[in-house]
């Protein structure tokens, strides 16, 4: 069995102008994906299920690479050995992914199921998010990227062009990586917003890429807290977003000196915090 795609086709009845018609539609594909960790334990090593999402198959050897440096396990590519598929039953061939951690890979295991609860639950104040981005050890994003007003508000376009699955099914989140000549580096798409980013840093984390500092990272929606969190973690000092920032996002890209954009269109765009980086 080959590995499952980002669509499939099913049969919908289309309403039109007061008539009908049976046709096949093209849908986005959203099934589980288990994140495993196996590392080297004081009595041998373990292996350990720590989080399930709900993503599009693809890139998963990205989305699970990001998501482990979104939550402080990893730093580099060479802390992480091997990425592979789980054998099980057919059908979740391709749903499960372990990671084996090299040998001197350190974490707290119940930390780390107690951050994915809660970012999955949302059941923490806006005081511990920003406390606990702190503990994780990000640093203030350096100062030298400048971009230009005009490549800004391109930027959304660009990044369409490569939302083939999005063209197909309109169903679908993105996230893309640009440097400020606007070329772009990959995009990634998703069910989850919060999964196209981290299959994004995913990828630059396995090409030794991070931290990304002379990098724009663009997403189709709106700019959350995490997704700020996100790129202030991977090194990237400016997210642009389509869509509207939150009053956390705002916090933490100030907190970290970050550059959050938000409403970009064609006619222009807010600049939420460090405007000096616009140009």
């Amino acid at each position: 069995m080959g590995q499952r795609g980002g669509t499939k086709t099913a049969r919908v009845e289309r309403y039109r102008d007061g008539s009908s018609e049976s046709r096949k539609d093209v849908l986005a594909v959203e099934e589980p994906l288990e994140i495993r960790v196996s590392w080297q334990g004081k009595e041998g090593r373990r292996v350990e299920s720590i989080a399930i999402t709900m993503r599009t198959p693809g890139n998963d050897f990205d989305l699970v690479s990001g998501f482990l440096r979104s939550e402080g396990v990893l730093a580099s590519a060479s802390d992480v050995l091997e990425l592979s598929y789980c054998q099980g039953p057919e059908e979740q061939e391709y749903n499960v992914v372990e990671a084996k951690l090299a040998p001197d890979v350190r974490f707290d295991l119940e930390l780390l199921r107690r951050n994915v609860f809660t970012n999955s639950s949302c059941g923490v104040c806006g005081k511990a998010s920003l406390e606990a981005v702190e503990a994780a050890g990000c640093q203030l994003l350096p100062a030298g990227l400048t971009v230009a007003v005009e490549l800004i508000t391109e930027l959304p376009d660009r990044l369409l062009e490569r939302q083939t699955v999005f063209e197909r099914t309109g169903g679908l989140h993105a996230a893309g990586l640009f440097d400020a000549s606007g070329k772009r580096h990959v995009v990634m798409e998703d069910v989850g917003r919060h999964n196209a980013v981290d299959k994004v840093v995913g990828h630059e984390l396995l090409a030794r890429r991070l931290p990304a500092s002379n990098k724009i990272l663009v997403v189709s929606g709106r700019a959350s807290f995490e997704l700020v969190q996100k790129a202030v973690i991977a090194g990237i000092p400016m997210l642009v977003a389509v869509g509207a920032p939150s009053s956390l996002a705002v916090d933490l890209a100030r907190r970290f000196k970050h550059t959050l954009v938000g409403f970009t269109r064609k006619g222009g765009f807010n600049v939420y915090t460090e405007p000096q980086r616009v140009e």
